[in-house]
């Protein structure tokens, strides 16, 4: 598919699925440029408890879509792939996220990141006293 076909139906989906999508500042630049919001592990805790759509869609690591699932248990987290891992800029895990599987985590809500609620509820109380520092 066309680069312009995907961008195209990237933004389509974010309408449907009244979506958000959150880009680490180490993504590619084609990433970055259709993110709504671009930081940090920070920046994105902070940024997840400001959201106002049904999903956000996570182009980061695994650990800062459980933060922001954390944070937000009532709205669908989802990660373009479930393999990145990494937390590094040199990180090849985060290479993973691509404009194509962005297109396709939206298309098909998926994969999607869950917390058991009692480990949501255990870790709520440590990233609310980071977030307060900040």
């Amino acid at each position: 598919m066309a680069a312009l076909d995907l961008f195209a139906q990237l933004e389509s989906l974010k309408k449907e699925r009244n979506a958000v999508i959150l880009a680490h500042y180490y993504q590619d630049p084609d990433i970055q440029d259709v993110a709504d919001c671009i930081g940090d592990s920070l920046a994105f805790a902070q940024q997840a408890t400001r959201v106002e759509a049904d999903v956000i869609l996570f182009c980061g690591v695994h650990f800062m879509c459980e933060t922001a699932k954390i944070l937000n248990p009532d709205k669908r987290v989802i990660l373009p792939d479930i393999n990145a891992g990494c937390a590094c800029n040199e990180c090849p895990d985060m290479r993973l996220n691509t404009i194509e599987k962005m297109v396709t985590a939206l298309e098909n809500m998926a994969p999607e990141i869950t917390i058991p609620e009692d480990l949501r509820v255990q870790a709520l109380a440590p990233l609310k006293k980071m977030l307060a520092f900040s």
